[in-house]
């Protein structure tokens, strides 16, 4: 393992496709980006990624997911993968939602988790890039009814770091839980810091 380029362990989800890696690791060394940590060796997990304030966080976002060849269901609104975009989106995982109807993707996704062997869910829990007062609470109700942790992924701009945070295991009192994920992650991380959450 090279640093800053983690090898996923042996029991997450991932890709056998070789190229995905040399393509992140490219876009990463051309950039500047590092990672930072890695994956608990587990086949089930919700993973968040925050603070999701600009397109940018897509793109260094993608370049992680390729560098580490992972295998993830990542939600996103049905608005935005239309077209040829939107193929390929969904090629690499992207499951589109209705966010009029957000408890039937709770329910669906703990269905899913309950019949797969392995999965791995990623979700920014703002839900948009916009400024929000708080985060959508879908991400918690996944973990809890499918009995998975949460995985904390921090995009920090400031030291241009994709950070893998250790594993959260929901209690079920979500507002216990909740103000300890959320203080995982600080404004400056943020590639627009005015669209942080309060």
């Amino acid at each position: 393992m090279i640093d800053g380029f983690p090898v996923l362990p042996p029991l997450v989800p991932q890709s056998k496709s070789w190229w995905r890696r040399a393509v992140g690791v490219l876009g990463l060394l051309v950039t500047g980006w590092r990672v930072a940590g890695n994956m608990p060796n587990i086949p089930k997990f919700v993973l968040i990624v925050a603070p999701h304030t600009s397109n940018w966080d897509f793109f260094y976002g993608a370049l992680a997911y390729f560098t580490l060849r992972l295998e993830t269901v990542w939600l996103v609104k049905d608005s935005a993968i239309k077209g040829f975009s939107g193929r390929l989106a969904r090629h690499f995982g992207a499951s589109p939602i209705d966010r009029n109807h957000a408890h039937n993707v709770v329910q669906a996704n703990i269905a899913e988790f309950a019949k797969r062997a392995e999965m791995i869910l990623t979700i920014t829990p703002e839900g948009t890039r916009k400024k929000v007062p708080d985060w959508k609470r879908g991400f918690y109700h996944v973990a809890v009814g499918a009995k998975v942790p949460i995985v904390p992924v921090a995009l920090d701009f400031s030291t241009r770091r994709i950070v893998i945070l250790p594993p959260f295991t929901p209690t079920g009192r979500i507002e216990q839980d909740l103000p300890q994920l959320k203080g995982l992650y600080r404004r400056q991380m943020a590639r627009i810091p005015e669209n942080f959450w309060d």
